[in-house]
Order: C-alpha cells, then sequence, then structure tokens
C-alpha cells in the first residue's frame, strides 16, 4: 500500500486551517481508537444490535411455517439456545485473537488472506450495508404509520426518512464514540421497555382469561420439515447481532472479562423477552391475523390501547434507530480492520486526530447504505443477507476448531467444548444450504456478488506490482482526504 502523509503533515496543515493558531503536535502513541465501552455500554451494543425490525416482523414467519403456536414458541426459544451456542464459540474466539473485526480477523488469522477478503467483500458490500437499509426503512415505516392509519406510506417519502436516519447516525459517530453509546444505551432501554409493556399487557391480558390460543398449542403444526426450517430461519433473523460486539473488540475494556459477560446477559435477556413478548401477542391476536399481517406490534396495540395506539410505531421506530446506530458503529470497525490489513483503502484504517474516531470508515459505511435505500423492497433485501450471513458465522465457528487442531498450545482464556462448535457447525451447513432449497434465485443472485470479490482481490490486492502512475494516484487521493478529514492511520502495530 502506499506510505500516506505524515502525523506532522498532517498537523501543519490544520495548523494553516485555522490561521496560524497554535500547531497540533501530534506524537506517535497517541492516536487510536481508545477503549471507552463499559460492561453496560457492551450488553447495550449486543441487546441494541439484536433487538430491532426481527421481533415485530418474524412473529408472522416463524408462526405461518412452524403452523401452530405451541410450535412457534419452541422455536423462538430454540433460536435463543442456538445464538447462545454460537455466541459462546465467538467468546472464545474474542478472547484468543483480541483483534476488532470478528469473523474477518478469525478468518485471516486462521485461512489466509483470500479467504479472509472474500469475507470481508461479503459483509461489507452485502450484509451490513444491506440489513442497515432494511432497518432504516422499517424506522421509518413505522414513523410514518400514524400519519397514514388506512393507507400505505408514500414510497419516496418513507425513502428520504431512512436517509435522514442514516445520514443524522452518521454524524453523531463520526463526532464522537461517547455520543454514539450514549444513543445506543439509550435508544436500546426505550426499545426494552417497549417490549416490557408488551409483556406486562400480555400477563394482564392472561389474568383476564385470555388464553384461548393456548388450549391447544400444538394444533396445525406443521408436518413439513422443509417448511419448519424456514421458520427457524425467520427467528434467527430476529436474533442477528449478538457477536456485533466482536466487532469492537479492541475498544472494550478488560475483554477477557466483559466480553463473555455481556454476551451471557444479552442473550439470556433477549431469549426471555422475545418468548413472553410473542405469548403476549397470542393472548390478543389470533393466529391467522398474524399470518395473515406482518405488523403484529401495531394490531396488538390497536386493540389494547384505544386511542393511544400510536405509542407502539413510536416505540418501533425507537428500537430501529437504535439498531440502525448499532449496526453503523460495529460496522465501520470491519471497515477500519481491513483498511489496516490492506483489504481495503487505506483512507479507510485513518482516525481522526481531534475526535479520534475512524470518521473515513464511518462515512464510507453511512454512504454505501444509503445506496441500497434504491430498492425498498426489504424482503427482497433479507433474502439477499441471510445466505451470506450463515456463511460467514458458520466459517468463523470452523476456525475455532481448526485453531484448536493447528494450534492446541495457543492461549485461550475461554475454552469451550468441543461439542459446541461442531454442533454449531453442522447446524449452519444446513441453514447456508436451506436457502439454496427455498430461495434458489435470490441465493444465486447472492453467490454471484460475492463471486465479484475474487477478481477484485487479485486486481487490488493480491497485484503488488501495479503500474506507477496507479500508485501515484491513490498516494495523492490518500493525501488529499487525510488533509480533508484530519485524519491519521492508528499508531499501532498488526497484531
Amino acid at each position: 500500500m502506499t506510505e500516506s502523509v505524515s502525523y506532522q503533515k498532517v498537523a501543519q496543515h490544520n495548523d494553516n486551517r485555522e490561521g496560524g493558531q497554535e500547531k497540533v503536535v501530534i506524537e506517535p502513541g497517541e492516536i487510536k481508537l481508545l477503549p471507552k465501552i463499559s460492561l453496560l455500554n457492551g450488553c447495550t451494543v449486543i441487546i441494541g444490535c439484536i433487538i430491532g425490525s426481527g421481533i415485530f416482523v418474524s412473529p408472522k414467519g416463524v408462526l405461518m411455517y412452524s403452523g401452530s403456536i405451541g410450535a412457534s414458541l419452541l422455536i423462538w426459544i430454540i433460536c435463543g439456545l442456538f445464538s447462545m451456542v454460537g455466541s459462546y464459540c465467538y467468546a472464545e474466539l474474542g478472547t484468543s485473537i483480541v483483534r476488532s473485526g470478528a469473523d474477518y480477523a478469525y478468518i485471516y488469522e486462521a485461512f489466509g488472506p483470500f479467504v479472509a477478503f472474500v469475507r470481508l467483500w461479503v459483509e461489507c458490500i452485502i450484509v451490513r450495508p444491506c440489513t442497515q437499509a432494511i432497518v432504516a426503512l422499517t424506522f421509518a415505516y413505522y414513523v410514518i404509520e400514524p400519519l397514514f392509519p388506512t393507507c400505505e406510506q408514500p414510497d419516496l417519502a418513507v425513502r428520504l426518512l431512512a436517509a435522514l436516519c442514516i445520514l443524522v447516525l452518521t454524524f453523531v459517530n463520526c463526532y464522537d464514540v461517547k455520543w454514539a453509546t450514549r444513543v445506543q444505551d439509550v435508544f436500546t432501554y426505550a426499545k426494552v421497555l417497549a417490549l416490557i409493556l408488551i409483556v406486562i399487557t400480555g400477563f394482564v391480558q392472561l389474568g383476564r382469561g385470555q388464553f384461548d390460543s393456548f388450549k391447544n398449542p400444538f394444533e396445525n403444526t406443521e408436518p413439513d420439515i422443509g417448511k419448519i426450517s424456514l421458520a427457524f430461519y425467520s427467528g434467527l433473523f430476529a436474533y442477528n447481532g449478538w457477536n456485533y460486539l466482536n466487532f469492537v473488540i479492541e475498544e472494550l475494556k478488560d475483554p477477557y472479562k466483559n466480553l463473555p459477560k455481556a454476551i451471557w446477559i444479552s442473550i439470556i435477556l433477549v431469549t426471555v423477552i422475545y418468548t413472553l413478548t410473542n405469548v403476549a401477542y397470542f393472548t390478543t391476536v389470533s393466529r391467522e391475523e398474524i399470518v395473515g399481517g406482518a405488523a403484529v406490534a401495531v394490531m396488538f396495540s390497536k386493540r389494547l390501547y384505544g386511542f393511544m395506539w400510536w405509542i407502539m410505531p413510536i416505540f418501533v421506530s425507537l428500537s430501529t434507530f437504535g439498531g440502525v446506530n448499532g449496526i453503523l458503529f460495529t460496522t465501520s470497525r470491519l471497515f477500519y480492520v481491513g483498511g489496516r490489513e490492506g483489504h481495503m483503502p487505506q483512507i479507510l484504517s485513518m482516525v481522526q486526530v481531534q475526535k479520534m474516531t475512524p470518521l473515513p470508515a464511518v462515512l464510507f459505511m453511512g454512504l454505501l447504505s444509503l445506496v441500497y435505500l434504491a430498492s425498498s423492497d426489504i424482503y427482497a433485501l433479507i433474502n439477499y443477507v441471510g445466505f451470506a450471513t450463515w456463511l460467514s458465522i458458520g466459517l468463523s465457528v470452523v476456525v475455532l476448531l481448526y485453531l484448536r487442531w493447528k494450534r492446541p498450545d495457543m492461549p485461550r482464556p475461554i475454552k469451550v467444548h468441543l461439542f459446541w462448535p461442531i454442533l454449531y457447525t453442522l447446524c449452519s451447513i444446513y441453514l447456508v444450504v436451506l436457502p439454496l432449497y427455498a430461495s434458489p434465485v435470490e441465493t444465486g443472485i447472492g453467490c454471484a456478488i460475492i463471486a465479484t470479490g475474487v477478481p477484485v482481490y487479485f486486481i487490488f490486492v493480491y497485484w503488488t506490482n501495479k503500474p506507477q502512475i496507479f500508485d501515484n494516484f491513490m498516494e495523492s487521493t490518500t493525501t488529499m482526504l487525510q488533509k480533508l478529514f484530519m485524519v491519521v492511520p492508528e499508531d499501532s502495530k498488526k497484531a
């Protein structure tokens, strides 16, 4: 990669821009991302990333494909337990390889740069910006819902509001890490309170004798294993995000203690809340109504909260707003690590000298997410994400097994029993194969997008002896962007 502009050069540029004020002196070792994330922040990152749009959208899919209320509740619990097994494996990986980037860092460590680059390409080009667009669109739909209670929301207004959401949170994440974590904390509390409100209302309904739906809970259970599998797919979509704290582990205080604690606290809490939320839904909304309409939370609130029904769309919008922030916060660190390893443009691995934030990586993630807003079809976007997500997570757990074989003496502050990663790997293989059968067209398109990463790797990463004109162009562009954003490389060595 080309050499970046020096610390002194950037500082001098800052001096010139400020009209001759005191020169900013940047000493080696000062410019880096700082460990500002506490255990509480870590829990809110995980909970905030998991609880987004899924719990308000997935109940329809889980119930539709499982067939019965009893089976759907079992699937919600099993999905939580499955996520817990995955997070347990990630606790070993995260404390053995203490590098931000999570899946990308682990695959790089075990299988080298090519496989890691393809994984990075999948995550950066498809999964994360696409997921952020999905959650931002869900935020926009629910914010506008009270204004259009009897008709469909205007598509243009929804897209513009989703774009505004992404732009506001991009600014927050560029400005200050503490601002970003505070936003995550506040909106995580709001979304948990919203779900607790639903749960309490459900208990009140049960106290009133509204438990007809639970008299024959397994009636109409779907016998087709293929459809049951699709129910699990919908449920697991709602749990996506349990591994996001691993992406920012270098900014986590005392990661050896706080990473596993944050994972266990968060996933147990989310599993309990998700299961009880669905129980509450079934006290008021019938099986046929849930299958017939995706907005089950709004249907629930209209039945029970009278003229105050609009508070539920507001709560859902708060939930999804926090979800967008969590995705943006963690994903920008993935771009950052990719730039640091030479798999992304070097500018993405730089830190803003005053705010100590990965400003270029945050901006890039925000802008790429805006591109996906060209499509407002949430379910088409979800289909592209699912296959790539499970392929990446499954491969990361394979890393754990590979390192146990190749590096048995590697320091492991947390060491899981081999039964769990083997079980998780087998289930992940099934989840990767499933969409090939269930939605071959969307999966085929996803595979084609993944394949585009191969020529990109060989042209921009593997081919080191590029023409001088190309190197000069990249160096001048990097220098210009450094001066524009006031960013410099982090003063750290590769792990």
